[in-house]
């Protein structure tokens, strides 16, 4: 039950970023109330203990931390880490029939130069590393104005001055991303590497005319300035209950188990209907922001909701618990391989004929994914009996799985995905998956996968989409968005403070931010955050 009948703030939506929206307005002195309509705070990067009597926790959806701003970190105070992953990627191939692998390094550049040589050549190298120079460029002077109000394309174009800003935003925002990496790399496996980062979660190919890679993968590599993925140390149930910690500590209330059912507008105050112990509730609002994706929103007020075909979420994500790791072909030591993303069917061709047989209206026979061991460089998301016996968590993001292939027959489809995407990483490994897998205290095998069409109903995100609608561009793409915050909507007092926001996407928490900062602004305070 909460205290009060009115509140300055309320928040719908208890994931990530509502947090973070929470903490920085209840530190402020704002009134906070946050409705979660599960059992648990954390939305999609909720760490669950997913298969029965195991004690290993496992972000059920999410995956790992990049562009969640070490800024955030700091102005709230959080006992929040990230660990660097020794291995950035693993890359299995065949040259003239023998198994072998491109491992990149994020400690040792001479290994990662030795690998690249074997796989790809001396040119590819010098067109790899020009692309990397290229994204560092970019992130360099996109990333820090994801926390500043919009600006034009127009300014962005005259801004990026240097020749590498230059060439980057011709790569990157003018052109198809295809064209740059055709240029740069010839090799199929590496082009297929560089490339994966502009598809996971939607379905597009590397000339989409939409240039929705573009904007996918621009999320996907500047992330702290340097695209770096890391790894949640705790899990991203630490991050989670660091944000709560926060919030409360100023003030605010988080209520789970407390769905909310309507927003009515009003002036100078909100309604808030929501659900609680059994009974609807209201409650009185200055401002409400909603942490959810559009199809919520639009339910809240009462309004019809549109899909467009951009918004069709396109991944599955397949979690697992082993016993132990396999053995590669390829002969690379299991701890290497998979502290990293280790790329199973993701050549540049292989994807962009997997994404020709998705269109079409067909699973395809190979469907590409990368895989993810996060307890390798944090065991803590282990208990310690496990731990002891060597287990390990893995998850996969499996690629090219559209909402609409799942959308008649969902369990059927999700059979016929998981196998294939076990038997593209029986390909590579010396032994079956299957034979490294834990089985749970009912003795049934640790493993499960969820589709778009899950995605929906257990986390409301339309079409199954991870970021909750067509990746939006970092810029404004209208002259009313310029000097806003990319959260306003068309109704006074009411923000979208998730995923569906402009810059909004991935685990960042900078949509909440974004909502805080447009509050303060609105009531004239000139800082977010008390001192922890």
């Amino acid at each position: 039950m909460p205290l009060q009948t009115q509140y300055d703030a309320v928040i719908v939506g208890g994931g990530h970023n509502g947090l973070v929206a929470a903490a920085y307005l209840a530190r402020a002195g704002q009134s906070v109330l946050l409705l979660e309509r599960s059992e648990e705070l954390g939305g999609a990067t909720s760490s669950q203990r997913v298969f029965p009597g195991m004690d290993a926790l496992l972000s059920r959806y999410s995956y790992l931390v990049s562009l969640f701003p070490r800024r955030i970190i700091e102005e709230l105070g959080l006992p929040f880490e990230t660990r660097r992953r020794a291995i950035a990627s693993c890359t299995p191939y065949s040259a003239a029939g023998t198994p072998d692998a491109l491992v990149l390094s994020n400690v040792d550049p001479e290994r990662s130069r030795r690998s690249f040589l074997a796989c790809a050549g001396e040119e590819d190298w010098s067109g790899f590393q020009h692309l990397r120079e290229l994204e560092a460029a970019f992130a360099a002077a996109v990333w820090p104005s994801l926390l500043e109000p919009l600006r034009s394309r127009s300014d962005w174009e005259h801004a990026m001055r240097s020749p590498l800003e230059r060439e980057a935003w011709d790569a990157f925002v003018d052109r198809p991303l295809g064209d740059a990496l055709e240029r740069l790399i010839r090799n199929d496996v590496v082009r297929g590497l560089i490339f994966t980062d502009a598809k996971v979660g939607i379905l597009t190919h590397p000339h989409d005319e939409s240039l929705l890679q573009n904007r996918c993968f621009i999320v996907h590599v500047i992330g702290n300035g340097t695209g770096e993925w890391r790894v949640p140390v705790g899990g991203m149930r630490a991050l989670v209950n660091a944000l709560a910690d926060s919030a409360r500590a100023g003030g605010a209330e988080l209520m789970t188990h407390s769905p909310a059912l309507r927003i009515h507008t009003g002036s100078p105050r909100h309604t808030v209907v929501f659900e609680s112990d059994g009974r609807q509730q209201e409650v009185a609002a200055t401002r409400v922001l909603v942490n959810a994706g559009p199809q919520v929103f639009d339910h809240l007020l009462g309004r019809p909701y549109v899909s467009s075909a951009a918004d069709e979420g396109s991944v599955c994500k397949v979690n697992m618990l082993l016993r132990r790791l396999p053995r590669l072909k390829a002969g690379v030591d299991p701890r290497d391989a998979f502290a990293g993303t280790f790329h199973v069917d993701e050549s540049y061709s292989q994807m962009q004929e997997s994404y020709r047989q998705a269109v079409s209206g067909s699973i395809p026979r190979t469907v590409p994914g990368e895989v993810y061991c996060h307890s390798l460089t944090d065991d803590s998301i282990i208990g310690p009996d496990l731990r002891r016996q060597g287990y390990q968590t893995l998850t996969l993001f499996g690629l090219d799985a559209p909402y609409h292939l799942f959308k008649s027959d969902n369990e059927s489809a999700k059979e016929i995905y998981l196998r294939r995407y076990l038997e593209g990483l029986n390909r590579v490994l010396a032994e079956p998956i299957e034979d490294c897998l834990a089985k749970d205290e009912r003795g049934e095998p640790c493993i499960e996968i969820k589709s778009p069409p899950d995605l929906e109903r257990e986390l409301a995100l339309n079409c199954g989409n991870i970021f909750h609608g067509e990746l939006s561009w970092f810029y404004a793409e209208s002259p009313e968005e310029v000097g806003r915050w990319g959260v306003e909507t068309e109704y006074d007092r009411i923000y979208r403070a998730g995923s569906s926001a402009i810059r909004g996407g991935a685990v960042s928490g900078i949509p909440g931010r974004n909502a805080a900062q447009a509050i303060f602004e609105e009531v004239g305070m000139l800082s977010g955050a008390r001192p922890a």
